[in-house]
This record gives C-alpha cells, structure tokens and sequence, in this order.
C-alpha cells in the first residue's frame, strides 16, 4: 500500500469511496465535501491524500486549516472526511492515512488537530474531548462527545473557550 497526495485525477475515486462507505442521507453530503476540499485553495494549504492498493485508489483522508480569531500566530487543522472502501477495511489503511497525514502537520508547525468522530476510534491516535472542550465547532453538534483534538506541537492555549473557523466546503450545518 501507498499513500500519496491526491490530485484531481483522483476525483472520481475519491467520490466513490466516500459513496461507498457512507449511510444514505450522508453519501452525497460526504462525498460532495471530499471534491471540494480537494480542490479548495486555502492558506495554509488543504491537505488530501490517498491510498493506492492493487492498483487502486482504496483509501481518502482530507485535512483542512481552521482559525481562530485574534490569534494570526496559532496554526489548527481539522480532519474530515477519511472513508476507506468497505472490501479493504480492517487493513489498518484509515490508520495509515491519519498516521501520514500527522507527519505532515507536525513538521508544518500545526498546534491543534480536530476531529468530529468516533471516539472510540480516533482515541487510538492520540485525539481527546478535554483538548477539544476550548475549541467550539463552527456548528451546534448532534454528538457533542464526537468533538475531540489532539495537540501536535506545544505553545499556544487558551484560558477561554474560542470558536473555529472552517474553510468553505465545511461551513454547512448539515456535516455537523
């Protein structure tokens, strides 16, 4: 298995992954997201990767920056959406993907990484709902106790609760 950046020749891949693995009711949503954020032109830069296996686009991970205001020196990151097709499941790709893509933002001198999820799942890497608690979605959350975040790189906290701010393609109640 690799993993590398997507690029718009990867679109229809990335469509039909997230069509695959999504509920009906989110499918579209998700999928529509995925497209977007790909080739959504952010500062800094809107990480989308991809996991080849078999000769195959397989896997999708997409993170994107998040602000805060009065604070132009904090550098924040949010992951969504990661779907890996149902048949290569269980294969510790979605694990490989997250694991790149903290590499990434780690070097890139990211502070804090969000995630709105599972937490029995995203717990593995490191994500928790205490770090998050200073940080408000953009949205009211149908599952407050998915909110979670992880610091990459230590030097900037908050002694209040401050609200993010998203890119585009993830201001829409409905992801929420």
């Amino acid at each position: 298995m690799d993993i590398r950046l997507a690029t718009n020749l990867d679109r229809d891949d990335i469509r039909n992954i997230h069509l695959s693995v999504f509920p009906e009711g989110e499918r579209e949503i998700v999928s529509n997201l995925a497209i977007r954020l790909l080739s959504e032109e952010t500062t800094p830069q809107t990480i989308s990767l991809v996991a080849e296996a078999d000769g195959a686009v397989v896997g999708h991970i997409a993170f994107s920056p998040v602000t805060i205001k009065y604070n132009k020196v904090w550098k924040g990151y949010i992951l969504a959406p990661l779907a890996v097709k149902p048949e290569y499941q269980k294969r510790q790709i979605g694990s490989k993907l997250i694991e790149s893509g903290l590499e990434q933002l780690s070097t890139m001198g990211v502070h804090a990484l969000f995630v709105y999820g599972d937490p029995k799942y995203y717990g593995k890497f490191g994500f928790n709902a205490e770090l998050a608690s200073s940080y408000s979605p953009p949205y009211e959350l149908q599952y407050p106790f998915g909110w979670q975040a992880m610091t990459l790189n230590k030097g900037i906290s908050t002694e209040s609760t401050v609200q993010i701010s998203c890119v585009d393609p993830l201001n829409d109640a409905t992801l929420w």
